[in-house]
């Protein structure tokens, strides 16, 4: 009998190792060491004053403190009533000489109330801001607007003619934004924008918490785009800085009425046309 017995070959050549793909290097975070902060009285820090120390913190010193910016790397030339137009000419050659990291920018609600409002006139002012400011490599961040008349409670006819106003505004800011690709921080959707604690006794500008929030709003916009927050802010408030009753009515009296008198006159007019316009309408 005849065994057929096949020999089978084995291939032992050695074979490549299967190429696989590297993950992608993920880019080192920015450090920034630098900050500037512009704008009007939101960008001073007002409703967030300093226990004992007397003046205002606000929401510059706390996203210096989660950047890690030190006392040298900070500048606020920001100022009460300030409009976009203040920012360009009065803040932006202070900003461009000290060369930020980032630039933190909080205005154009003054604008809204003057009766020379033009929203292509902030737009155009708005993007020479972040041109110039890019041009030393600052990242700028700015804000558009929330209704406002929701916190400050207003009449009928004042609330249509703010919003309006307001809407008008956030239109033209949306627009650079999108044109120059800055990031934007959007008050209307940060968590309790329209809570009363989020607000001060005059409910115009943000209490301690309400500075919190946007620090952490503008540290979040950061981290996204790269840089590093080595301390995130805490919502957590200090407590013991809010002014006393006898200091809220102060405020109100030599501050909160003279301003409501001198806004109201400027922005009536505008108001009585909202007014009219409606009655029309119905």
């Amino acid at each position: 009998m005849v065994v057929d017995v096949t020999v089978m070959s084995v291939d032992v050549t050695p074979r490549p190792e299967p190429i696989r793909p590297r993950p992608a290097a993920v880019p080192p975070l920015k450090r920034a060491r630098r900050l500037v902060v512009l704008g009007d009285s939101t960008a001073v820090g007002l409703g967030d004053p300093l226990p004992r120390r007397g003046g205002w913190r606000g929401v510059g010193p706390l996203v210096a403190a989660a950047l890690g910016v030190d006392g040298s790397g900070y500048l606020n030339p920001s100022f009460a009533g300030a409009r976009m137009r203040c920012v360009l000419t009065d803040q932006v050659p202070a900003a461009v000489a000290h060369r930020a990291d980032v630039a933190l920018l909080v205005a154009g609600m003054n604008d809204t109330l003057r009766p020379d409002f033009d929203a292509a006139r902030v737009a155009a002012d708005l993007g020479e801001v972040i041109r110039r400011l890019g041009e030393t490599g600052t990242t700028v961040l700015p804000v558009r607007f929330h209704d406002h008349s929701r916190v400050f409670r207003l009449p009928a006819s004042l609330k249509r003619a703010l919003g309006a106003r307001v809407a008008e505004l956030n239109a033209a800011i949306d627009e650079v934004v999108a044109r120059e690709g800055v990031p934007c921080l959007d008050l209307a959707r940060l968590p309790g924008a329209y809570d009363l604690a989020t607000w001060s006794v005059d409910r115009l500008h943000p209490s301690e918490l309400g500075h919190r929030m946007l620090a952490s709003g503008f540290t979040g916009l950061l981290a996204e785009a790269g840089f590093a927050v080595p301390e995130p802010v805490s919502l957590a408030c200090s407590g013991g800085a809010e002014p006393s009753t006898a200091g809220h009515v102060g405020w109100l009296v030599l501050k909160g009425i003279p301003w409501l008198w001198r806004r109201g006159r400027e922005f009536l007019p505008y108001a009585a046309v909202i007014m009219w316009n409606s009655f029309r309408a119905r």
